[in-house]
C-alpha cells in the first residue's frame, strides 16, 4: 500500500524535500509512488534536484513524475548501495519491508564504521516507537546491539529533519554557502 497524497506522511515527506532542495540539497529517493514521489515532488516544487533510484518489480514501481533523473535497478542490494552511497543522510519515511531493510542496512553501516558522520533521521515519532522500543528493550538488552547503535534522530518536524541534515552537512562534511547563498554542492539553477 502507499500512502495518498491527502496523507499525513505524503504531506510531511513533501515538505520535507522542499526543505532539503531549499538548502541546495539533492533529493533522491527510491524514485517510486507514495511518500518517495512526495519528497521528489517537494524538491521539484521547490526549484530543487530530484534523482530517484528505481527498482524493477514486476507490478507498480514505475518512476514517479517528479524526477529529473533516474537509475533502475535489477537488485535490491545495488540500490541501496547507491541510496547510501550518494547521500550526506539518510531520512526515512514509514514505511513497509522496503524501508525497514534499507533503515537496517543504514543503522548496520554506521554501528560496523562502514559509513561515518551520517546521521539517519526517522520521520514519524509514533510509526517508530514500536521498532525503537524493541530495538532498545530486547536487542541492546540482550547486548546484541549497544545502546548508540539506536541514536537515531527521531522527529515529526519537517523544519527539524532539514535542520539536522543541514548541520552535520556543514559541521561533520564542510559543507558551506558560496556565491548567492547557495550551498556550494548545489547542482542546478
Amino acid at each position: 500500500m502507499r500512502f495518498p497524497k491527502t496523507h499525513r506522511y505524503y504531506q510531511m515527506a513533501r515538505q520535507v524535500g522542499a526543505l532539503l532542495a531549499r538548502d541546495g540539497f539533492t533529493v533522491m529517493t527510491g524514485g517510486g509512488p507514495g511518500v518517495m514521489e512526495a519528497a521528489n515532488r517537494g524538491a521539484r516544487e521547490a526549484g530543487g534536484r530530484s534523482i530517484g533510484c528505481n527498482i524493477e518489480l514486476p507490478q507498480e514501481q514505475k518512476p514517479n513524475a517528479y524526477l529529473d533523473r533516474w537509475v533502475t535497478f535489477r537488485h535490491f542490494f545495488v540500490r541501496k548501495v547507491m541510496l547510501v552511497k550518494y547521500s550526506y543522510a539518510y531520512i526515512a519515511m514509514p514505511g513497509g519491508f522496503g524501508t525497514l531493510d534499507e533503515v537496517t542496512e543504514a543503522a548496520t553501516l554506521i554501528q560496523t564504521g562502514k559509513v561515518s558522520h551520517f546521521p539517519l533521521v526517522l520521520m514519524g515519532v509514533e510509526f517508530w516507537k514500536p521498532l525503537l522500543d524493541f530495538m532498545r528493550g530486547t536487542l541492546v538488552k540482550e547486548g546484541t546491539i549497544g545502546p548508540d547503535d539506536v541514536d537515531f534522530y527521531v522527529t515529526d518536524s519537517p523544519e527539524e529533519a532539514a535542520a539536522h541534515v543541514r548541520r552535520v552537512g556543514m559541521e561533520r562534511f564542510g559543507l558551506t554557502y558560496g556565491p548567492r547563498m547557495k550551498p556550494r554542492w548545489y547542482l542546478g539553477e
